[in-house]
């Protein structure tokens, strides 16, 4: 059996790209496809692909033609894959003629002519921008408006008239009434977790967007970092066996004046962080669990403005907890058990660009790195804009996981 490998970024899958691919399938049985990581292609000078690493890699799945997809991650790692894979033939088009013939010695190197006339960047750059207007003051709507700058397609305006879609960053009790509005004027939104304090409002505002024909985007910023999706495919791979525990901390005191009681326009800790601790919980283990403990301390208790906020949560094979909190400090780390070994995410554990998998033998640790841009916001953004442009669903938080989140903070202000 003859075997074929190629390797590319492949972002915004085009016609080329399918003819270079079929036209790999065709030299012989079996064809491999190297897909570049974000991390990889960023250091080789590609910092302006439109799509994040799986969005690419399941547009090649989704093809048919490859019989095996992996991750290029590191200079030098087309040799290692040549030998590890018994490759036959290494193909790539036509525009690196030349640069490959070092692989020569490892394999037969085949140059496929380009299909002429399409390229990732020429439709990158006849890409229609998306308006977005910020709706909030706060220093993540700040940065929200300074990462669209990097992301193509994408144009900040002003005014909200002027837009087709809002990020929403008020105050939290203001997330439903906001959204509502927007949708109800035509735009989609993406607003910073929680998209309400109730659960049955995140259903109504879902529902609303459907029948609207919006979009409706929980801002969960850690979700799209490239390094914390790869984390959720080696536990869902079984790199740590069976999952016992989830043990998720998020704290900062940044805030002085909430610590010494002044809340006036502040988020609690339940809303400012709740949403970011919640979420590898309900990711991995989902989000039918049997019971739950909630022991809050807090700064207003007639506000429920809770300075820290401790909750357990029982599943029928395992358990997990997290910590939140304005005016307390802790480890905010992120630590995952499971049978076989566990997964350590140092703090802060939500600007996730590196993290371990520890087994008993210390031998067998294995550590990774990713870079991390915008604090996921970049991503986050792409993929809204995405999902708008396409109609397919393109967020990494699935509307069951905000419901789920709504519902405990809803039980922590009640």
């Amino acid at each position: 059996m003859s075997r074929v490998i190629t390797y590319g970024t492949f972002d915004l899958l085009h016609y080329g790209h399918i003819r270079l691919l079929e036209r790999a399938k065709q030299l012989g049985d079996y064809l491999i496809v190297g897909v570049t990581s974000d991390d990889f292609d960023r250091r080789r000078g590609k910092i302006n692909t439109h799509q994040s690493l799986m969005e690419r890699m399941a547009a090649v799945r989704a093809l048919g033609i490859a019989d095996e997809i992996i991750v290029e991650e590191y200079v030098g790692q087309k040799i290692d894959d040549i030998k590890r894979y018994n490759i036959d033939i290494f193909t790539v088009g036509s525009d690196w003629v030349g640069q490959f013939d070092y692989l020569k010695e490892y394999c037969t190197v085949i140059y496929l002519p380009r299909t002429e006339g399409v390229s990732s960047s020429d439709i990158r750059a006849k890409k229609a921008d998306l308006k977005i207007a910020v709706l909030g003051n706060s220093g993540i709507g700040k940065k929200f408006a300074k990462e669209c700058e990097y992301v193509n397609g994408v144009q900040r305006v002003e005014k909200m008239e002027e837009s087709d879609a809002i990020y929403i960053t008020s105050l939290p009790d203001k997330h439903y009434k906001d959204i509502r509005q927007a949708l109800l004027e035509g735009k989609h939104v993406i607003c910073e977790s929680p998209i309400a304090t109730k659960a049955e409002q995140v259903k109504e505002l879902f529902t609303l967007a459907r029948n609207q024909k919006l979009v409706l985007m929980d801002g969960l910023k850690p979700a799209y970092s490239t390094a914390y999706a790869r984390l959720l495919v080696l536990i869902k791979s079984g790199a740590i066996g069976d999952v016992v525990s989830v043990d998720s901390v998020c704290t900062s005191i940044a805030d002085e004046k909430v610590a010494q009681g002044e809340i006036a326009g502040k988020w609690n800790s339940i809303c400012a962080w709740g949403p970011t601790a919640m979420l590898p919980i309900f990711q991995i283990l989902g989000t039918n669990y049997t019971d739950r403990h909630i022991v809050s301390r807090f700064i207003d208790e007639e506000k429920k403005f809770d300075g820290f906020t401790k909750i357990d949560f029982v599943y029928p094979e395992a358990v997990a907890s997290i910590k939140v909190a304005k005016a307390a400090k802790s480890e905010g780390s992120l630590v995952i058990t499971g049978t076989k070994g566990y997964v350590y995410v140092p703090a802060p554990w939500w600007k996730m660009d590196y993290f371990e998998i520890r087994y008993e033998n210390a031998e067998n640790n294995k550590r990774y790195f990713y870079q991390l841009d915008g604090e996921g916001i970049r991503y986050e953004i792409v993929a809204f804009s995405k999902t708008i442009e396409t109609g397919k669903d393109f967020s990494y938080v699935s509307e069951e996981v905000s419901v789920a989140i709504a519902e405990i903070i809803e039980m922590c202000m009640r």
